[in-house]
């Protein structure tokens, strides 16, 4: 089965970030296959579902656990923006 990611989601992979534009399942037995187009150049890969992780998505508080502290919601940095 192959499933068209449609918004697509933004994931990282071991080639960087990128676009994963379709999904295919290829059954119980093995792994599905993400289909990416990495953003740096726009190559489109196949990974391993064990490879993709989501990236952090701050409106649905999803993953958020992976922010660098630098940039994390909570960091020094957001307050002095919001205090204009």
């Amino acid at each position: 089965m192959i499933l068209q990611l449609n918004p697509t989601l933004t994931v990282n992979t071991p080639l960087g970030k990128g676009q994963a534009i379709f999904l295919i399942d290829y059954g119980v037995h093995q792994n599905s296959c993400w289909v990416v187009a990495l953003e740096k150049n726009g190559i489109v890969k196949h990974f391993d579902s064990n490879d993709i992780t989501l990236c952090v998505n701050y409106t649905y508080h999803f993953n958020l656990n992976n922010v660098k502290p630098e940039f994390s919601p909570e960091s020094k940095a957001n307050e002095d923006l919001s205090e204009d």
